[in-house]
């Protein structure tokens, strides 16, 4: 399996898939401490934040562009909200929800009881969510899985954690900037895709059509 040493990232071929299953702010991200949250706030308050629709290349990364041939025949660019379907570790997951304001990896209750991952263990975590309801949500716990982002050849995967939160929802998984961050990826609602570089190239994975 090839495999970059310098970012852990993974290119793999289709795995066998076991099923399908068809705005948030906390999380390990910000620190698992009252002293790390604090510093992350100040941090990002900081940080002037924009949508990068290019990002130049490094000696190790490729051009990352969006073209205007991309979104022809899109009937709603930018409206909706940039929702894939990915393997996670290997199940097929739709409604995954990318949202690059997110500061936590969400993998809701319902979700995570149909993947039947009991053999992992759950890792306690105090960190309270914001952001779903208007109460304080705490997460059942926090689990590290590998998701898989593309099609086979151009398909790519990472180690993540996950925050197992059992409220309702209409997504099954929150991709949040943690996991962009990880896979070096670039979204567009505009074009409804997501980019992120690989070896020898660049990957893409295509919104749902809902």
């Amino acid at each position: 399996m090839p495999r970059s040493s310098k970012t852990g990232k993974a290119e793999v071929s289709d795995p066998p898939r076991k099923s399908v299953i068809r705005m948030i702010v906390g999380g390990p991200a910000e620190g698992d401490s009252q002293r790390a949250r604090k510093a992350h706030i100040r941090e990002a308050y900081g940080t002037t934040m924009k949508e990068v629709m290019v990002v130049e290349p490094t000696e190790d990364t490729p051009l990352i562009q969006f073209g205007q041939e991309e979104w022809r025949g899109l009937r709603t660019q930018g409206k909706d909200a940039l929702v894939i379907t990915t393997l996670l570790p290997n199940y097929e997951i739709e409604r995954v929800f990318v949202d690059s304001d997110s500061s936590a990896d969400i993998l809701f209750g319902e979700a995570y009881d149909q993947m039947q991952l009991g053999d992992i263990p759950l890792e306690t975590v105090d960190t309270s969510l914001y952001g779903f309801v208007e109460e304080v949500v705490h997460p059942r716990g926090m689990i590290l899985l590998p998701l898989t982002l593309g099609t086979s050849p151009l398909r790519i995967t990472c180690l993540l954690k996950f925050l197992v939160v059992d409220i309702p929802s209409a997504y099954n998984v929150i991709l949040g900037r943690s996991t962009l961050n990880a896979f070096q990826a670039v979204t567009s609602t505009y074009h409804m895709k997501i980019k992120y570089p690989i070896i020898g190239g660049v990957g893409e994975a295509q919104a749902d059509t809902l």
